[in-house]
């Protein structure tokens, strides 16, 4: 394979204002707004020069949002401390730091619109 086949992503929102917060805070990034034929859509930030996919927040009547949709993995500098975060913010923690060996370690929480997300840390 010539490249990581994950390319894009779209997480999808009912109140974009609370999931843009969520995802800057729990991030500590600033997302970028794109003008699309009437969607309401922010994009996380990319460099095409380094490896990983991005993708956007994403507010649109046919694609509510639901805990048992995609299951995005951030990466974050350490889950169990982002998962802390979460917590304090009254996000549900669906499976808390878990060491998956050499691969590091994952979180799974719930954000601010109901969907569920994984963290990916190796510490």
């Amino acid at each position: 394979m010539e490249h990581n086949p994950v390319v894009w992503f779209e997480i999808y929102v009912e109140d974009m204002k609370r999931a843009k917060a969520f995802y800057e805070e729990l991030l500590v990034v600033q997302l970028e707004e794109a003008k699309m034929d009437g969607l309401d859509m922010w994009i996380f930030p990319h460099d095409i020069s380094k490896t990983g996919a991005t993708g956007a927040l994403v507010r649109h009547e046919m694609r509510p949002p639901n805990l048992h949709g995609t299951l995005v993995y951030f990466s974050v500098p350490d889950c169990g401390e982002r998962q802390s975060w979460a917590e304090a913010k009254n996000s549900t923690v669906y499976v808390p730091k878990t060491d998956i060996g050499e691969h590091g370690f994952i979180a799974i929480i719930g954000h601010s619109e109901g969907n569920s997300i994984g963290l990916h840390s190796m510490v």
